[in-house]
């Protein structure tokens, strides 16, 4: 009997068996190699790096799209039914689903892919839960790894969902093209639970739920939208956001939803849009890795992980101030 506390990658592939199977298209072995890139082992990590860099010829050629919006809003449902239309309309669509984390295990505690059930189905759907690990930003730390790797698996339209759980959703604007804010009507004051900061990143704003004894406080959520958006600062690549109704369980309104994205899509290419903002956003995700490795290889400086306890009582106790023993820890870690 195999002991469950075994690494997953105990039977880890060789460099070139993952890079052919990914561009095969296997879902086994996307699936091991996104599990290797999520991995926090330094060997995994070494080897993922050579498998990214191998496959970075293969990527870019998908339109992704980010989804948010809080709890309870129907972001399962919505993608389940928009990433149905778009599978028959030719696309292949892979989704990276992220879940908050439990505070127990670091696991994924919401199950995604149980909630996608007609989607899942798909033979040209995949669909990849991943736990957030208390990650800033409702997204998965190799959430754009991971996307990256099932554009070179041949999907051509890539989908992540956030927790949209409160935090900031800035990450997920740096990682995908085109960035969907799902709200609902009837919910008290439409504006009031919607950060300024979301509203603005959005391409295009969606009012779920729009159906029933629901389509009037949807048409009022609509008008209240519409004033919000004219008080924001122009988009510096021209684009206008939209502001839809629809309603998920009936599949109403999502069409829309298809035409907006592929209007945008022409409008980001012609201009010159979209490669410039990708360009940006790999420059951003140098920084973001930078800035992960360096945090870890601080926290596991041996001198670091020794001192860091009795420096943290310190602080807890007022002994010493957060500046100073930052500043202390910093100078042991450098010299």
């Amino acid at each position: 009997m195999s002991n469950p506390q075994e690494h997953p990658l105990r039977h880890r592939m060789d460099l070139d068996t993952y890079a052919q199977g990914v561009l095969e298209g296997d879902r086994v072995v996307l699936s091991r190699a996104i599990t290797l890139v999520e991995s926090s082992l330094a060997s995994d990590q070494l080897l993922a790096g050579q498998l990214m860099e191998r496959l970075m010829p293969y990527t870019g050629k998908s339109l992704r799209v980010g989804i948010t919006g809080p709890p309870g809003v129907g972001k399962s449902t919505f993608i389940d039914r928009l990433g149905g239309l778009m599978i028959s309309q030719g696309h292949r669509v892979a989704v990276l689903a992220v879940d908050p984390s439990s505070l127990e295990n670091k696991g994924s505690i919401l199950g995604d892919k149980t909630r996608m059930q007609a989607l899942c189905q798909q033979p040209n759907a995949y669909i990849r839960p991943s736990p957030s690990k208390g990650t800033l930003g409702g997204i998965s730390a190799h959430t754009r790894e991971s996307s990256l790797l099932c554009e070179a698996a041949g999907f051509d339209r890539i989908i992540v969902e956030t927790v949209g759980v409160g935090q900031s959703e800035v990450s997920v604007r740096e990682m995908v093209d085109f960035f969907v804010l799902l709200t609902m009507p009837g919910a008290g004051d439409e504006l009031q639970g919607i950060k300024k900061g979301v509203m603005e990143m959005a391409d295009l704003i969606m009012i779920n739920k729009a159906d029933g004894d629901r389509i009037a406080a949807a048409l009022l959520a609509h008008a209240e939208l519409e004033n919000a958006l004219l008080l924001f600062p122009a988009k510096s690549n021209g684009w206008i956001p939209k502001i839809l109704t629809c309603s998920s369980t009936d599949s109403v309104g999502l069409d829309q939803v298809l035409s907006v994205l592929e209007e945008f899509a022409v409008h980001m290419s012609a201009g010159g849009f979209m490669e410039a903002h990708r360009a940006e956003q790999r420059v951003h995700w140098l920084h973001q890795q930078l800035r992960y490795l360096l945090e870890r290889r601080f926290f596991e400086h041996p001198e670091i992980s020794e001192q860091i306890p009795h420096v943290r009582e310190q602080v807890r106790v007022g002994q010493i101030s957060s500046i100073a023993a930052a500043n202390r820890l910093m100078e042991l870690f450098l010299k």
